[in-house]
């Protein structure tokens, strides 16, 4: 498990996920759909944040925001890693592409507006490029 920020940054390798994802929110109150089947939920005082694939909010009538492609950083951080995920995201700023970042407990994803994803591979493939020349943390 990495730590190093430097270590972190060449070894990335960005894998994207073919399925379109949303983010929608539930009252705190309300019950989970069962075929939601969520790949991350999130409480808040305000309600239950969930993302979910696209067609199976779709299919289950909710109201969602921010259709997105999720980016898998394919490099195992460690949740105590410092600054990988400001640099990530840096990155993707240069190309002005919002990104809604999540740290699993393997690794730390990125969701990127749908149409955008193709850049924003780019970007982190030529930030992972630029860090194995030594061309960033000089």
């Amino acid at each position: 498990m990495a730590t190093a920020l430097q270590l972190l940054v060449r070894s990335l390798s960005p894998v994207l996920d073919p399925l379109s994802y949303v983010f929608l929110t539930l009252p705190p109150s309300t019950k989970l759909p069962a075929a939601l089947d969520p790949l991350m939920t999130f409480r808040e005082a305000e309600g239950l944040t969930v993302i979910a694939e696209r067609q199976a909010a779709l299919d289950n009538g909710l109201t969602y925001t921010f259709p997105c492609r999720r980016i898998t950083l394919d490099v195992h951080s460690s949740l105590e890693a410092v600054g990988f995920m400001a640099v990530v995201a840096s990155r993707l700023k240069e190309f002005g592409i919002p990104v809604n970042p999540v740290s699993g407990y393997y690794h730390d994803h990125c969701f990127v507006p749908d149409g955008r994803e193709d850049e924003a591979l780019a970007a982190l493939h030529e930030l992972a490029h630029q860090a194995r020349e030594g061309k960033l943390f000089a």
